[in-house]
């Protein structure tokens, strides 16, 4: 009977879907920017440029002149992606360089040759990201998703303020989502060491990147760089590969997902827009300022995990 109903509703739905399409795809688009803000003499850091929301964001900061520097865990994978946008874009400049988030040396690595190649960074977007991994640590045993998405991102950040500073007016972009409504930081395991559930680990991840957020533009307050998170939507891309039930209501329901040119659009305006020049440690979605939830508005929470973020990976923040 079960079994029944559930056939009948995606039936339901598959044919609403049919009849409504045009209607459907584009409320579904989301907000688009519509900044014509040109980019020219600024370098642009991207994070998991390779594939999805970060290969269109890129794309798009590379057609208004910018200097865009694809940071892949793939160098391969990266150097497709930039031959796609330069056949896009003509006389784009696109580079390829090589970061696993997932190993802090990697990152010191990455951030020391970019800092001996690279003058100025005007725009950093902290892209990359695992979604709903079986449990997994990172080459210095943290938890996968928690060490991606936020720490990696974390020490990547801190190892190019400097130069973010010296570059100002210069902009951070963090892609969150709005799973981290769902999320609480378990400063007990915090890396899921007693218990794994991998979409709570992930929710986790998301909220601690709103919370990085805030503290981040806190201190940063009066350097002329700025910092704001964002919700790209959910997106059709390969980010949820690790979960089997998730692609599967990918797949039926793609209608009701965005493309990721779709999705890379907050990230492009939180990267372009005059009117967020001076506007720092706030939360967006669909080109729009949106709801961040108490758990992601708590500043204790926020300079705790701040603290113990430094700590798990052995550097000094203040």
């Amino acid at each position: 009977m079960l079994l029944l109903l559930l056939v009948a509703g995606v039936g339901v739905v598959c044919l609403l879907s049919f009849l409504f399409a045009s209607h459907i795809r584009r409320y579904a688009a989301g907000g688009v920017c519509r900044s014509k803000a040109r980019l020219d003499g600024k370098t642009v850091l991207i994070t998991g440029a390779n594939t999805g929301i970060g290969k269109e964001t890129a794309w798009d900061l590379a057609a208004r002149g910018a200097r865009v520097i694809l940071a892949c865990r793939s160098v391969e994978k990266g150097e497709e992606a930039a031959a796609e946008i330069r056949t896009k874009v003509s006389g784009a400049q696109v580079e390829v360089q090589e970061l696993d988030l997932a190993d802090t040396c990697s990152i010191r690595a990455f951030a020391q040759r970019f800092l001996k190649e690279v003058n100025h960074l005007h725009v950093l977007i902290n892209n990359a990201g695992v979604m709903m991994c079986p449990y997994m640590k990172t080459t210095d045993g943290f938890e996968m998703q928690l060490g991606v998405n936020h720490l990696g991102h974390f020490l990547l950040t801190n190892l190019l303020i400097g130069l973010l500073t010296r570059s100002a007016p210069a902009r951070i972009v963090v892609v969150s989502s709005l799973a981290h409504n769902f999320g609480w930081i378990r400063f007990h395991d915090l890396l899921s060491l007693g218990s794994y559930n991998s979409g709570l680990a992930y929710c986790q991840s998301k909220l601690a990147n709103v919370l990085f957020t805030r503290e981040l533009a806190r201190r940063l307050e009066g350097s002329g760089v700025t910092v704001n998170s964002v919700h790209p939507g959910s997106v059709r891309s390969e980010l949820v590969r690790h979960s089997t039930i998730m692609s599967l209501l990918f797949s039926l329901f793609s209608i009701f997902l965005k493309t990721p040119r779709e999705g890379a659009q907050t990230s492009v305006y939180c990267a372009v827009a005059d009117e967020l020049h001076s506007i720092s440690g706030k939360h967006f979605s669909d080109c729009a300022p949106a709801f961040v939830a108490p758990q992601g508005r708590n500043e204790k929470t926020a300079q705790r995990l701040w603290a113990i973020s430094c700590e798990l990976l052995g550097i000094e923040w203040d």
